[in-house]
C-alpha cells in the first residue's frame, strides 16, 4: 500500500521526519548503512511476525510521490546506470525530535544527503556525501500544497528540504548530477535515536575526552556503552575535538557506524522475534520512502535484490568541492571533479581517483 506524505498512521507516531571559516558537512556513512541495515531488518521482521504486526508495522511508513511531484522534468534512465537512491538524515525541530536539539532552530533541515548507488549486479555500492553547505541552482519545483516555487541560484543545498520539500531536492541533485534517482529514502533523527536504544545501546571507545557542550557530550576516555541521547550527540559532536571542524565529526560518525554493526551482528535478531519487532518497528516509523518503496512488502522485495551488498565494503565519496570565493563559509562543487564523478556514477564506471579529490577537505 501506499501512504500520503500528510497522512498520519493510525499508530500514534513517536516523531516527525528528521570561529573561523566554516568546513564542509558530511556524515558519509551514517544514513547509507542506516537504510541497508534497516532494509535487513525488515526482512527479518516480514519473515518472523503475524499479519496484524506485519501491518502495524507497514502502517508506519510513509510516502512521497516523487514521480508526480516532478513530472518529466528528469534525467533520462540509462540501461546500464544500475541503482540510484537519495539519502536523506532530516533533521526536524518538531515533535520527538524537538528535545533532541538546543537553541531556537526551528524547521526542519535535510542534515546529510547521500546518493548511494549500486552498480549492475549489486554486490558493491559508492556513496556519495553532498555536503550541506554547498551552494546550489534550486530548479523550478512544486510543494505538497501545489505552490509553484521558481529557481533560485546560490542556495544552500541543506535548505531546500525546508523552504520547498523533499522531492524539490530529488530534482537538485538530478539537476546537478544528471543522474535519475530510482529511490528515496528519508530517515529522521528521532528514529536513529529509537533503533540505538531498541538494540540496548553500542560500545564505542574514545581516545581523548570529550566535552561539548553544544551537543551535551561529555564523555571520559576510554570505553562507553552509548544510549540513544549519547548516540545522537556522537555522532554530532565536533567542538569538543580537535579543532572544531567537520573533519573530526566525520571520524566519530563512520567509528559510531561499525560499533553499530557490529552491535547488531552479535544480536541474535532471528532467535528474538521480540527484539526483531522493536527494531523493526523503530526504523519503520522514522522512514519516509518513495511511493514505490512506502510498504512493508515492497521494501523487503527491494532488500532481496541488495542481499549481495556489503555495506562494510561500501566506497564513501564526498562530492568534491572549493571554497565559494564570494563566501568562504559556503562551498561549492569543484571542476572539473564534480562532473567527472557525475559522469562515472551514470555511465556505471569505476570512479577515478582524480574526481575524489576535493580542494575544500577541511583542514
Amino acid at each position: 500500500m501506499t501512504h500520503s506524505a500528510t497522512t498520519e498512521p493510525r499508530r500514534a507516531r513517536r516523531g516527525a521526519s528528521n570561529g573561523g571559516r566554516r568546513k564542509p558537512q558530511g556524515g558519509k556513512r551514517r544514513w547509507g548503512r542506516i537504510v541497508l541495515l534497516s532494509v535487513l531488518v525488515l526482512l527479518l521482521a516480514a519473515g518472523g511476525v503475524g499479519y496484524w504486526l506485519y501491518s502495524d508495522l507497514d502502517d508506519n511508513i510513509k510516502g512521497v510521490d516523487i514521480d508526480k511531484a516532478i513530472g518529466d522534468d528528469r534525467p533520462r534512465k540509462l540501461p546500464t546506470s544500475g541503482q540510484n537512491i537519495l539519502i536523506l538524515g532530516s533533521d526536524s525541530r518538531a515533535g520527538a525530535n524537538a528535545s533532541l536539539h538546543t537553541g531556537n532552530v526551528s524547521g526542519a533541515r535535510s542534515d546529510t544527503a547521500l546518493v548511494m548507488h549500486i552498480p549492475e549486479g549489486r554486490t558493491r555500492a559508492v556513496a556519495v556525501s553532498i555536503p550541506r553547505d554547498t551552494l546550489v541552482t534550486r530548479p523550478d519545483c512544486t510543494k505538497t500544497d501545489g505552490t509553484e516555487v521558481a529557481s533560485a541560484k546560490r542556495v544552500m543545498f541543506n535548505s531546500i528540504y525546508s523552504q520547498v520539500g523533499p522531492a524539490c531536492v530529488v530534482k537538485t541533485v538530478e539537476q546537478i548530477s544528471g543522474v535519475r534517482m530510482d529511490h528515496y529514502v528519508e530517515i529522521d533523527f528521532a528514529g536513529f535515536k529509537g533503533l540505538v536504544d531498541a538494540i540496548g545501546g553500542v560500545d564505542v571507545t574514545v581516545d581523548q575526552d570529550i566535552h561539548d557542550s553544544s551537543s551535551g557530550l561529555d564523555l571520559s576516555a576510554g570505553p562507553h556503552r552509548l544510549d540513544g541521547t549519547q548516540a545522537l550527540q556522537f555522532v554530532r559532536t565536533r567542538h569538543g575535538i580537535g579543532d572544531g571542524s567537520d573533519l573530526g565529526r566525520i571520524g566519530l560518525q563512520q567509528q559510531f557506524m561499525i560499533a553499530l554493526l557490529s552491535e547488531i551482528k552479535k544480536q541474535d535478531l532471528l532467535g528474538s522475534p521480540t527484539k526483531t519487532y522493536k527494531i523493526a518497528d523503530e526504523l519503520t516509523a522514522a522512514l519516509t520512502t518513495d511511493s514505490d518503496l512506502a510498504s512493508l512488502s515492497k521494501l523487503a522485495e527491494f532488500g532481496r535484490s541488495l542481499n549481495g551488498v556489503d555495506p562494510s565494503t561500501m566506497e564513501t565519496i564526498m562530492l568534491p568541492v572549493a571554497y565559494d570565493k564570494v563566501d568562504p563559509n559556503r562551498v561549492v562543487a569543484a571542476e572539473p571533479q564534480a562532473t567527472q564523478l557525475w559522469k562515472a556514477i551514470r555511465s556505471d564506471a569505476a570512479i577515478p581517483e582524480s574526481a575524489k579529490k576535493s580542494p575544500a577537505t577541511g583542514g
